[in-house]
């Protein structure tokens, strides 16, 4: 429990400088512009409402259907009001509980000083500010931590002793059930948290079962191990219930992406989607294995389109996929001594040297050694002498196994594991199964990082025993030390960007420049610097010249500054960039309306007018619908 809670501590320490931060990003739609955290707003709103508060059936809404977080906001929102600190809190405390439960995991896997190691890495890990630091990076941490506790239960339904060989004891299935209740938790925290189900299937195949690849697929072929596959039945029948159910709830229909935020998905070249989107997961782990440039936002050109088998950057794609293959292979191989492993009627029977093992009633002959293993799941005492002590069975996730007389999961286990939560979380992002309405996020890596993590930790420990402990011991834990502290005071450091919207976006500058620039124009409009804002935004068009909100931003600052001439010209940009920017169309009647071109400013109106709602693209922030009101205002 020391370790568990020593990782946590860490993870407070090094977040406790966000709690003075303000709301940045996409904070400000989802809390502070959320009609559904009012206390005059239905509580069960949430529950037809997607993240940012739109009817989830609506044209306009992005689907992103989480009201478990959008539930906790309200908390918040109804304790503390609109005060920055107490959401802030709430974050940095899920994180450590996250943090606490995952080296709670990684202790079963690993074992001592491996899973610290693996618990401190995540609590160190600068990839993780962006979803501890911004608010709406709690849909991460919360689906993180029901994630945690149902693979947590998923392990004791699969580790639970069981009385005879018939199958597990009753009570065991309430570990499973719970299993089951909390996956769905968690995807209504965030959708990726469904991916439990398939990470948890991981864990009985491979680190229970320590199965491999032809006994694997023989058993499945067989349909000869009744509990296993009733477990994994339970697994996949709830995974398509919830997903179904998602599909339902929200409208049957995809959600609506600008090109700008996904351009690889609007691409018109076949061949220069499939090299990005087979480029992205090896981007993705880049920012895992070196998270020295981090940015708020990723769209737009801030990972260009891979056009062309030329391009250097394949060379990444096919160095990150080789290496996930060998991996893969390393995991499935038969170790040398369960080489002659083979499996009849559900039963497996491994000889090497004087070895023979079955799980149905396993006989192991070394010597004179004699143990006994019910069901292929804890070795059963054998039938005591009168007088005799009672052997009891292992209450541990780390199953002592009669292979190779060791404890815990075997190194290849484990590294399938591993490479199951690393991959399976990241793949509904990963723009490989669908697209989604981002190129990269940083806080969609939370999850996926454990897998990172616990990959780290089991090569540290396979070096360790090859150089021996006193070779070793001073250098690994000399690296393991100065890549935490680089970690700590990178994330330290990253805290401090997201202290407010302007340090952010500023931040982002070198990565993201024309949104970035874009988004620290309004910002400093906010402020009342006109001139820096119009800097700013002509910085942003600079790089990329057909935004329309910039150019509808750019207009309105004008517009505000009585230079009409030139505010029409650029509403009339932003149109012919966004024909359905219905903001554009008003603002732009409202300034022919006061030249005198009466029927050029109707028919502009009428053209607003006529555009159908399933046709409207999300219009300015609020701030600046509250400016377009007083310019109305002010004519009328």
């Amino acid at each position: 429990m020391i370790p568990e809670l020593f990782c946590s501590a860490v993870a407070l320490v090094l977040y406790l400088n966000t709690l003075g931060a303000d709301f940045c990003y996409d904070d400000s739609r989802a809390i502070k512009y959320n009609q559904d955290l009012l206390p005059e707003t239905p509580w069960l709103n949430i529950f037809y409402h997607d993240f940012w508060g739109t009817l989830l059936t609506h044209s306009g809404s992005h689907k992103s259907y989480r009201p478990l977080c959008t539930l906790s906001f309200r908390l918040n929102h109804a304790l503390g009001g609109l005060e920055p600190w107490g959401y802030h809190l709430v974050n940095v405390t899920l994180h450590a509980a996250v943090t606490g439960v995952f080296a709670r995991l990684a202790r079963s896997l690993l074992g001592g000083r491996w899973a610290l190691a693996a618990g401190l890495l995540f609590a160190a890990h600068p990839v993780h500010t962006e979803a501890v630091a911004g608010v709406v990076g709690r849909a991460d941490l919360g689906a993180g931590l029901f994630f945690l506790l149902s693979l947590l239960c998923y392990s004791w339904h699969s580790t639970n002793p069981t009385p005879s060989t018939t199958g597990p004891a009753p009570h065991c299935w309430v570990w499973l059930l719970a299993s089951l209740l909390l996956a769905g938790c968690s995807m209504l925290w965030k959708e990726q948290g469904v991916t439990v189900l398939g990470v948890a299937a991981a864990y009985d195949l491979f680190i229970f079962h320590r199965l491999r690849l032809r006994p694997l697929l023989h058993l499945l072929r067989k349909r000869k191990s009744p509990s296993l596959l009733l477990s994994l039945s339970a697994v996949v029948v709830w995974g398509a219930v919830l997903l179904a159910a998602r599909l339902y709830w929200m409208g049957n229909k995809p959600p609506n992406f600008s090109s700008s935020d996904n351009p690889a998905a609007n691409s018109p070249s076949r061949l220069a989607r499939t090299l990005t989107f087979l480029h992205l997961p090896a981007a993705n782990f880049w920012l895992l294995l070196c998270p020295s440039t981090l940015s708020f936002d990723w769209s737009m050109d801030a990972v260009p389109l891979l056009r062309s088998l030329s391009d250097w950057r394949n060379l990444h794609t096919v160095a990150f996929y080789a290496g996930l293959l060998l991996l893969a292979h390393f995991g499935l191989r038969s170790p040398a001594r369960d080489r002659d492993a083979h499996v009849v009627d559900g039963d497996r029977h491994v000889t090497d040297s004087n070895t023979h093992i079955a799980d149905g009633d396993t006989c192991v002959a070394d010597g004179d050694a004699h143990i006994t293993e019910g069901n292929g799941r804890y070795p059963e005492a054998p039938h005591p002498e009168p007088g005799d002590a009672v052997p009891q069975a292992p209450s541990s996730p780390a199953v002592a196994r009669a292979v190779d007389g060791a404890t815990g999961p075997s190194p290849e286990g484990a590294v399938l594991f591993s490479l199951a939560l690393l991959v399976l979380p990241f793949l509904p992002a990963s723009n490989l199964l669908f697209y989604v309405g981002f190129v990269m996020a940083e806080r969609v890596l939370y999850i996926p990082s454990m897998g990172f993590c616990l990959l780290l930790a089991l090569g540290l420990r396979s070096l360790s025993s090859r150089l021996g402990p006193r070779a070793s011991r001073p250098a690994l834990l000399g690296c393991c030390a100065a890549l935490l502290l680089l970690f700590g005071g990178k994330t330290v450091l990253r805290n401090r960007d997201w202290h407010s919207e302007e340090t952010l976006y500023r931040s982002g500058i070198a990565v993201n420049p024309p949104k970035a620039w874009g988004n620290l124009g309004n910002v400093l409009r906010n402020q009342g610097k006109m001139t820096e804002a119009e800097r700013a935004y002509r910085n942003a068009l600079y790089y990329r010249s057909n935004m329309a909100d910039m150019l509808y931003n750019l207009g309105l600052l004008l517009h505000d500054s009585k230079q009409l001439p030139e505010a029409l010209q650029y509403y009339t940009l932003a149109i012919n960039s966004r024909p359905t920017l219905a903001s554009a169309y008003l603002n732009s009647g409202i300034i022919l309306m006061n030249q005198g071109h009466l029927d050029e400013a109707k028919r502009t109106f009428l053209t607003c007018a006529n555009i159908p709602d399933e046709n409207l693209k999300e219009g300015p922030p609020a701030a600046h619908w509250k400016l377009l009101h007083a310019h109305q205002e002010t004519k009328s």
